[in-house]
């Protein structure tokens, strides 16, 4: 049965993405280069509906098939709202207010139905049971959040569908271990999804999932760490360390934003992803170096898990110590790629100056 599913969700997400990314394919939608893109030309952005197809098809026929699916039916109809308005604000370009007010309306849908709170701090080395009143507020910022922060990150060819594809196959492979087979048939259909669309989505890419897309994996991603932690496959840690490519770049940037009294809400390029896109100036390396981080997040995960305490929480702080250094080694690469360009502006003007006099 799961390989038949899995079969139906790529090919279904492949060829929808195929057929939405031709001007005949009915839903060609385009997204126009602005402040944030990187990108240069007009782009189709409704890949993320293919996906969103194909995973709703497959999950349907999986609830069909399976009894125990409870939790993942309120999941997928959540889903469907954050989609529902991701696709309008395509659309249409809707306010942020009103994307914000439907994206904490999901995820009250989702958390009331299901019970799936934020238990206990996501620290390896503090079992402490968090009281309803930091629970519930905490739990629904951390879905709304995964939600937005999914969606800005979503700015290179290939690198939210890849990190679906790093981060939901992580969760399966997980869920695999732990004989969860509802957990892990899920898993994989998200990653399946993702897999079909990455296939014109890679380098350079012939179409985008615009927020429709990457909205709804974002919400997927916060809920399935809900659920996998509930069912106690993981703790809730390591559904963030598998994610963190995503959630450090994105929650680092817009602290660094808010300090700067920016408008965090308006389009921009200054994620490190889209920094080092703009240092290279091609999309392919960038990914390639992302693909590894987040391969690397996915197997230091799946090692720390069965890790003493005391090794899990050094492995974390290792982890927050290399994305430190990350970090600052792309600020070095451009102060030392603009020191480059005023030493040859430089040069040019006084070889125009020696060639005037």
């Amino acid at each position: 049965m799961i390989p038949v599913l899995m079969l139906i969700t790529f090919s279904l997400s492949a060829l929808l993405t195929y057929r939405f990314s031709r001007p005949e394919g009915g839903l060609y939608i385009l997204d126009r280069p602005n402040a944030r893109s990187l990108h240069t030309r007009p782009t189709p952005m409704t890949g993320g509906i293919a996906m969103v197809i194909a995973f709703a098809c497959a999950a349907l026929l999986a609830c069909l098939a399976h009894a125990n699916m409870q939790a993942s039916i309120w999941i997928c109809l959540s889903t469907l709202l954050i989609f529902a308005i991701s696709f309008i604000d395509d659309c249409l370009d809707i306010s942020a207010l009103i994307r914000l007010c439907v994206h904490f309306a999901a995820a009250t849908l989702f958390l009331g139905q299901t019970g799936l709170w934020v238990a206990q701090l996501p620290i390896p080395s503090i079992d402490w049971t968090l009281p309803l009143i930091f629970s519930v507020p905490l739990s629904l910022l951390f879905v709304v959040w995964m939600t937005n922060l999914y969606n800005f990150m979503d700015g290179m060819d290939g690198i939210a569908g890849g990190m679906a594809l790093f981060g939901f196959g992580t969760f399966a492979v997980l869920a695999g271990i732990a004989g969860e087979t509802a957990f892990m048939l899920m898993s994989i259909l998200v990653a399946c999804a993702a897999t079909g669309f990455l296939v014109f989505n890679f380098p350079p890419a012939k179409i985008f999932m615009g927020d429709a897309g990457s909205s709804s994996l974002g919400f997927l991603a916060a809920a399935f760490s809900l659920w996998g932690a509930q069912l106690d496959i993981f703790p809730l840690w390591v559904a963030l360390l598998i994610f963190s490519p995503f959630i450090v770049d994105a929650t680092v940037t817009l602290g660094k934003r808010l300090l700067r009294g920016e408008k965090v809400w308006e389009a921009h390029r200054t994620h490190y992803y889209q920094r080092l896109v703009q240092l290279y100036g091609s999309h392919r390396p960038v990914l390639l170096r992302v693909y590894l981080l987040m391969s690397a997040c996915s197997i230091s995960a799946l090692v720390l898990m069965w890790m003493p305490t005391w090794v899990q929480t050094l492995g974390l702080l290792l982890w927050c110590l290399l994305y430190i250094g990350l970090m600052l080694l792309v600020e070095d690469m451009e102060q030392q790629h603009n020191q480059t360009q005023h030493a040859s502006l430089q040069l040019s003007h006084v070889k125009t100056m020696a060639k005037a006099s």
